[in-house]
């Protein structure tokens, strides 16, 4: 169901060149992460999803940005003046969109599944080191929780998903301690199909490139081969800084009290 997934996304990802384009017409739900302005808008966006004709995952990083340093300083401050037990390895969960989510898809979802993701021997993996090849191990913790056990009340709800969150800290408190989560390990087995549909579609895609590229070289033209040169190489390099946008140190702010400040 991959091909069906949805996610709640900030706004700014649907003026990326293609990909955004591509969410837009896909019926992801972006937001301003301005509460006040999104809740009736994320609404009708998730209301309109009850029809989908076809069985789909409705992605939701409850945090609502990355995890760094100086974030989970700031959020942990917010835990401590709201009351709430303070988390080692994640920021405060934002409950309203959560419960909006919960709210909106009840009767059409079936359960929640709640992810936590590792990598093995302190990997930090990038979207550029993939691209380049490197290899990393991963470790998924999935837990399927029906959607019958998520409180309707949006206070009970939110108590649910801060407890939720407890739970993680405890989970990721144990794989950094013993490097395993606490339940017995799948690994899923390696199918020489994906593998297969993969050559297929890269020879399919790939043949009318090379059938060019010999073709340019066969006209013996220096400035046709110089332009096509020119455009794999800005094309290269464009892929590669759309990918650098994504790295954590240059994410946005949100989440910063220095932001804020500097907005008023």
């Amino acid at each position: 169901v991959l091909q069906s997934s949805k996610v709640l996304a900030k706004k700014e990802l649907s003026y990326m060149p293609i990909i955004g384009w591509m969410w837009y017409f896909l019926e992801i739900v972006f937001c301003k992460r301005k509460w006040e302005e999104d809740r009736k808008t994320v609404m009708q966006k998730l209301l309109n999803l009850r029809d989908y004709p076809e069985n789909f995952w409705f992605l939701i990083h409850c945090e609502g940005t990355r995890f760094t340093e100086q974030k989970h300083q700031i959020s942990m401050q917010v835990a401590e003046a709201k009351g709430l037990p303070k988390l080692k390895y994640h920021l405060l969960p934002r409950t309203k969109g959560f419960a909006v989510t919960v709210q909106c898809l009840r009767n059409v979802v079936s359960a929640v599944y709640d992810s936590t993701l590792n990598f093995r021997n302190n990997e930090n993996p990038t979207l550029l080191g993939v691209l380049n090849g490197k290899k990393y191990h991963a470790d998924l913790y999935v837990r399927r929780i029906p959607l019958e056990e998520v409180p309707e009340d949006e206070q009970e709800c939110s108590n649910w998903l801060h407890k939720l969150y407890q739970e993680k800290d405890a989970f990721q408190e144990e794989y950094y301690r013993t490097g395993t989560y606490p339940a017995v390990p799948i690994v899923p087995p390696r199918r020489p199909w994906t593998l297969l549909n993969w050559l297929f579609w890269a020879l399919l895609l790939l043949y009318p490139l090379f059938k060019l590229l010999i073709n340019m070289i066969n006209s013996g033209s220096s400035v046709t081969l110089a332009s096509f040169a020119f455009v794999i190489v800005m094309a290269s390099v464009g892929v590669r800084w759309m990918i650098g946008v994504t790295e954590i140190n240059k994410g946005s702010t949100y989440g910063n009290n220095d932001n804020k400040q500097k907005q008023k």
